[in-house]
Parts: C-alpha cells; structure tokens; sequence
C-alpha cells in the first residue's frame, strides 16, 4: 500500500491513517496475478453513512422479497430536521401499500414524533373517481394499510416516544425489545457564565392518566423477538422477519380492498338515500 507492504504493520490501518480523500495506490497479488490499483479512502464518518445504507438497502430488499411488493419499508435512523424529510420521502413512496414496516431500532432521538404521528393518524374517508380512472382517496396520500414497528434496546429518546405513541394510539403492534428508556428530554437552554452549556434532562411526559411514561423502563414491545448474535451475524434478522410476518397474517385476516363505488343514477331521477349525507 503505497510502496509498503502491509504484512509489516499490524493493523492494515496504519497504512491508512491520514489518507482519506487522498488517493492510495495498492499492489496487489490475486492467485498468480499481479496488478496494482489506485483508489480513495473514505474518512469514518462517510464509512459508517455507507455501511448504514447498505444495511437499510438489505432490509428493504428483504420485505420487498417477502411482501410480494404488497409491504413497504422505512428506517427512521434519528428523529432531526434531516430525518422527517426521509421519512417523507420513504412513506409517500409506500403510502400505496398494504403493509408497512417502520423500523425505528437504534434511532438517535430528537423530537419530530409528533410529525409522524400526525401523518399515520390520517384516515380515508371518501375516494374521488376521476372519468375514466381509478379513483383515490380523500384524505390524499394517506395510509391505509397495516403498519408495524420495530424497537431494539438502542432505541432512544424521541424514538421511544414515537414508539409509545403508536402503542398508545393502537395504530399498529410494536415488535421486537424493550427500549432504551430515556424518556426525559434534554435541553440546551442552561448556559453557565462562562458561556459553556450543562445539557440537562428536565423536561419528562406522562400519559393521560398522568403516569409517567419512558424514563427508566423504556417503551415494552407487545410481541418480543431478539436477534440473537450468531444469528445476526449471519445476516438474519428475526425482528424484521416476525415483523413481516405479523403483517402478512393481518392483511389475510383483514384485506386492504378498494371499495366500489354505487351506480351513478339516471339522468333526471330524484336523489336517493345512497348520494345524501344528513
């Protein structure tokens, strides 16, 4: 690797410190071939973005596989102003589908709940039937399938209260472990003197019936599965896999149809019960 060879190093590592966004030159023996290659590292951060990718990119083929195209699915990796906008990208390209996974396992936390939330709470209440066309439903770009989230111990902060939100509300089963159970938000508003900050949890939620929620116990999936190690590693995933399953039991239980629409009456007949609204 550039000019050194690594079996002298203990760590090919070494070799490679400093040199991200330059370019490497490595000789290289495959069998009885020689051939050398240049190429350009990549710094950890952009490592761990490409990495993530993949493992999202692997999720997704998986439920598309399994879902037959009737299942979507989405990762909420953190809950910033970055992350609401691929959600919005990721739901309303699986808003047409019957099924949907949200998986929220190791998300980071912040505080765009309730935006997704508002957005799963959404109900069709009618459908417009353009001539000649098949009709959509009014609310526009809602969901009207069945809808699964998947929890780890990693799940943090404003994950957990999305979590919790979708349990509270009946929107659909949690799948998977218990969470993190830091339920208390922070805040930056506690400055010192010196201008340094003391981020400080302090601000707690509790429910309806004023019991508190998520601070120390973390938000309890209603059907628990553990990825075990040897098996993740692997490269199974038995949360997402009962997560696909749990969905395909419900849409054979209760299909996800498209009603039809009534005849349209003759021209010059009187308006029956079927076209009012009292």
């Amino acid at each position: 690797m550039n000019g050194r060879r690594v079996a002298d190093v203990d760590d090919i590592a070494v070799l490679l410190a400093h040199t991200a966004g330059q370019q490497v030159r490595l000789e290289v023996r495959r069998g009885r071939e020689d051939f050398s290659v240049v190429t350009v590292p990549v710094n950890a951060e952009r490592d761990a973005a490409l990495r993530y990718a993949d493992w999202v990119h692997g999720r997704r083929e998986v439920v598309e596989a399994a879902g037959d195209g009737r299942i979507g699915y989405l990762h909420l990796r953190a809950m910033g102003a970055g992350d609401i906008a691929d959600f919005a990208r990721e739901f309303y390209a699986n808003v047409d589908r019957e099924g949907l996974v949200i998986d929220v396992r190791r998300n980071r936390g912040g505080n765009i709940d309730s935006w997704v939330i508002e957005k799963l709470l959404r109900r069709a209440w009618s459908f417009w039937q353009p001539p000649h066309q098949a009709p959509y439903w009014n609310m526009q770009q809602t969901f009207r399938g069945h809808l699964v989230v998947l929890t780890d111990p990693l799940t943090y902060s404003d994950g957990e209260t999305f979590a919790a939100g979708v349990k509270s509300l009946n929107l659909g089963p949690v799948i998977g472990q218990r969470t993190a159970g830091a339920g208390v938000w922070l805040s930056n508003n506690n400055t010192l003197v010196d201008r340094g900050l003391m981020r400080a949890a302090q601000t707690g939620q509790f429910g309806a019936d004023g019991r508190w929620l998520i601070e120390g116990t973390g938000v309890g999936p209603d059907i628990v599965v553990d990825n075990l190690p040897h098996a993740t590693w692997r490269g199974e995933d038995a949360q997402l896999q009962r997560g696909i399953a749990e969905l395909q039991r419900r849409l054979a239980e209760q299909p996800v149809v498209q009603p039809p629409a009534a005849p349209i009456r003759p021209r010059g007949e009187a308006a029956d019960d079927a076209y009012r609204i009292d």
